[in-house]
């Protein structure tokens, strides 16, 4: 599956899951630090729906912001 919107081109981001140790300044401690990370993704949410383009029905992943706006046509 494409991870795309077919109308805006909306995609899926990338991040980083972080983890801190360490007991808080104001809590007496010497501040959090990070310990470790790692890689993670931001999926859109899209979902699947008949269109019609050019005239023609196409079954396409759009995302919830462009259905809301309605900026599609349904088959």
């Amino acid at each position: 599956m494409l991870r795309k919107c077919g109308l805006c081109g909306k995609g899926e981001l990338t991040g980083k899951t972080v983890v801190r140790k360490g007991l808080a300044k104001s809590q007496g401690g010497t501040g959090s630090k990070i310990s470790r990370w790692s890689k993670r993704r931001f999926l859109p949410n899209l979902q699947k729906m008949r269109l019609l383009i050019n005239g023609h029905p196409r079954k396409m992943y759009i995302c919830t912001k462009c259905i809301k706006k309605g900026l599609f046509q349904k088959a």
